[in-house]
């Protein structure tokens, strides 16, 4: 379980084909204080598993499934990646609950400038039901809240958030332009309430 609050930004050392998929090396800093082998990592808000750790960077396997339902995919040499160690028990909940699953790539389709910048996403019909102003959602793995959403019947769905300075100073999203995918994660409780209301017809 993770919160999405960013710990760090890693680069990408390498990147490696494998019959299973890739094995990308992450180069890190704070996030390596207690990563020991085995241990979960979120890049860009996936959950992925740390293997072959050294002082500097970390080693992992992403599978071909991965690859295809996230950003993972698009991923070269020289990438930038937000990385996250998940919540400590007794820790404290700056952001949401977030589990690191993502539910699937979406668009940057505007972008504004200034102190406070406005960044519209076009996501998947699937997951649009999910979006509510002043909700959460995880984009890239940064816990987020819902400024705007699209209407119901409008042709292309999506939803707004706001991305303070400090927010795009330390995430990848101050990278992110028109047009570049990001993961996207909603958020899981409206996930259990749908399913528990299914239940109820």
């Amino acid at each position: 379980m993770f919160t999405g609050i960013v710990v760090e930004t890693g680069s990408v050392l390498s990147r490696t084909e494998t019959p299973d998929g890739a094995r990308l090396v992450v180069a890190a800093d704070s996030v390596l204080a207690d990563l020991g082998e085995g241990d979960s990592v979120a890049i860009n808000g996936a959950c992925m598993t740390a293997v072959d750790i050294a002082p500097d960077r970390f080693a992992v396997d992403v599978i071909h499934e991965s690859l295809a339902r996230t950003n993972l995919g698009d991923l070269e040499v020289g990438a930038s990646v937000n990385l996250e160690r998940p919540l400590a028990a007794g820790g404290r909940l700056d952001g949401h609950f977030v589990q690191g699953h993502v539910d699937g790539v979406g668009t940057v389709v505007t972008k504004s400038s200034g102190d406070e910048v406005r960044m519209r996403v076009e996501v998947p019909g699937e997951l649009s039901r999910y979006m509510v102003e002043k909700g959460s959602v995880t984009v890239d793995g940064v816990s987020l809240t819902i400024t705007a959403v699209a209407e119901s019947d409008e042709v292309g769905q999506w939803f707004e958030v706001a991305l303070i300075p400090h927010t795009l100073e330390v995430t990848v999203l101050g990278t992110r332009d028109v047009g570049s995918r990001v993961n996207i994660e909603v958020d899981v409780l409206a996930k259990y309430v749908e399913r528990v209301m299914e239940g109820r017809r």
